[in-house]
């Protein structure tokens, strides 16, 4: 504690208005300090008699303490208490009556007196100026690691809360997750609607750059964040086993989110009570745009889709130009004008008015349209290979694909070079043969077998890249697949296509989760040795596979 004194009389005690700076591990906002304040504060750092404790607070020895005022400033997250103290004691700053020596002349005294006072009304104005710096507006980034202190009045002031930085136990500066500021926004306009049926967003691009602006705390990394949205049934599953699959099927993609930092959002709800089965991503996803400002991309994943290669990521810069991705054959989209022609159960769209208004397009031509059925006997009539009358999501998104190509079609990137999503009777087949490659480049390369956080992950993914450059993508590549894709195989409702069994699809779905959680078990230290079996593993000895 730093003690600044100033005269208030010339009595025999005298007395002295002191001003205490207490630091109590507060984090002041890394702004440069005012030179103003700099001088202050050097003028503060003399030293005083070690203090005794004296009604639970620590007081100088010949002090008595009286609180005068407290003054709380959330947004620097320091506070000053000022303290008028009475001291029979001597203080470096006091002034005392000077005794009269015969040896001392007028003129002596008269320019001692002057420099006092100059020094004190110089001290008066450097300490007002560095309060003055304290209460004037002034913008600063977000600090690291804070915290405040708010007083019992303001604790239920949710104004007051809301401003107060957020505590970023990791040290970086990421979201701050703990401010909305009260300007308004977007959010406040009565006319908004998530619903897909509401009259159209416009100027979304617009809304979400303010919006941004004002959370500057999201602004890094906004370009490439995420939002993975993926969903079920509300009901239970008709399939005995159907709720079991689900659930290991979304700890599946929460376990790489949670290895690439992106946010999830689990559906169960109809949105739009119309809009069922394949149709029920739209609503779903336009949802997830308004409610996610923050992200730049709203990637969907089918609820019988499975990620079965824990460190890949998406190429991001190649889609710079596009605002949708999709997997699938450019060859057999134009020249087989087929309905399978790309996979409309995973996909990839910028969070953008493009999209918007493309959602509304898409959504047009489903079930809760008075178009429904007229939609129905144009995709059909299109697309000699569609299998049943009705309009779907699929066939919608390759007529939209192939008759709106200035409109729609030259902002769609179609994805074959990797495994965006893979047709799952070609890939469970080869689970065994990968893994005995990785294992064999494990035992060649030391710094692949170290062991390492989880949160590191990524880092290693980089030196594996280096072995791969061989392994190719896609359709006969030893690489891990991307995602695998159950389609077809419906684990919920149980009524998978006749062309396979349903213990077919069972054992496939397990073997593809037990060799997609053995990639993330390894962090932990155990792997499962039977790809069937689920609920065995064993330790792995140090150095593994060496």
């Amino acid at each position: 504690m730093a003690l600044l004194s100033f005269p208030t009389s010339n009595s025999k005690k005298a007395k002295a208005l002191t001003l205490s700076v207490l630091h109590s591990n507060v984090s002041i906002n890394p702004r440069p300090i005012q030179p103003e304040l700099s001088a202050v504060l050097e003028a503060l750092s003399f030293s005083h008699a070690p203090p005794k404790r004296r009604n639970n607070s620590q007081v100088p020895d010949g002090y008595t303490v009286s609180l005068v005022d407290e003054i709380h400033r959330d947004d620097v997250g320091i506070t000053f208490v000022g303290f008028i103290m009475a001291s029979s004691e001597l203080s470096q700053f006091q002034i005392f009556p000077m005794a009269r020596h015969s040896g001392r002349s007028k003129a002596a005294a008269f320019f001692a007196d002057g420099f006092l006072f100059v020094g004190g009304v110089l001290v008066a104005f450097l300490l007002v100026c560095a309060l003055w710096s304290f209460f004037s507006p002034s913008p600063s980034p977000a600090p690291s690691f804070s915290t405040s202190i708010v007083s019992a009045r303001e604790s239920s002031d949710i104004s007051a809360a809301a401003a107060t930085p957020a505590v970023s136990c990791s040290g970086d500066s990421g979201p701050n997750l703990g401010h909305d500021p009260p300007d308004q926004n977007f959010y406040d306009d009565r006319k908004l609607s998530y619903s897909i049926d509401a009259v159209p967003v416009k100027n979304w691009d617009e809304k979400r750059r303010e919006w941004l602006k004002q959370h500057p705390s999201f602004s890094a990394g906004a370009e490439n964040r995420i939002l993975m949205v993926t969903g079920s049934q509300a009901k239970p599953c008709k399939n005995p086993i159907g709720d079991y699959l689900l659930l290991k099927l979304f700890k599946n993609k929460v376990d790489y989110c949670r290895r690439h930092g992106i946010d999830i959002f689990y559906n169960n709800v109809l949105l739009q009570p119309k809009m069922f089965s394949f149709w029920a991503k739209t609503p779903t996803v336009k949802a997830a745009m308004l409610a996610h400002p923050e992200a730049e991309w709203i990637w969907w994943v089918d609820s019988d889709a499975a990620f079965t290669d824990m460190d890949f990521k998406l190429p991001l810069d190649r889609y710079k130009d596009h605002n949708l991705v999709v997997h699938g054959w450019p060859s057999l989209i134009q020249e087989k004008k087929s309905w399978t022609s790309i996979n409309a159960g995973v996909f990839l769209i910028r969070n953008s008015q493009w999209a918007m208004d493309f959602m509304d397009v898409w959504a047009s031509m489903g079930p809760q349209s008075p178009d429904y059925d007229k939609w129905g006997e144009i995709l059909s009539t299109m697309f000699k290979d569609k299998i049943f009358p009705e309009s779907d999501d699929q066939s919608g998104l390759v007529y939209l694909l192939l008759k709106e190509k200035e409109k729609w079609g030259n902002k769609i990137y179609v994805e074959g070079e990797y495994y965006f999503e893979g047709y799952w009777m070609e890939i469970v087949g080869t689970f065994d043969n990968i893994t005995d490659r990785y294992t064999q480049i494990e035992k060649e390369a030391p710094p692949l077998r170290r062991r390492h956080a989880e949160k590191v992950s990524e880092s290693y993914a980089r030196v594996w890249e280096e072995y791969l450059k061989d392994a190719g993508y896609g359709r006969g590549s030893w690489r891990r697949p991307f995602i695998t894709h159950f389609t077809g195989c419906q684990p919920c409702s149980g009524d998978h296509n006749q062309m396979y069994s349903g213990q077919t699809c069972f054992d496939a779905m397990q073997k593809a989760l037990m060799f997609a959680d053995n990639q993330v078990l390894r962090n932990y230290g155990f792997v499962h040795p039977d790809l069937l079996d689920p609920s065995t593993v064993n330790l792995l000895p140090f150095d593994y596979p060496a």
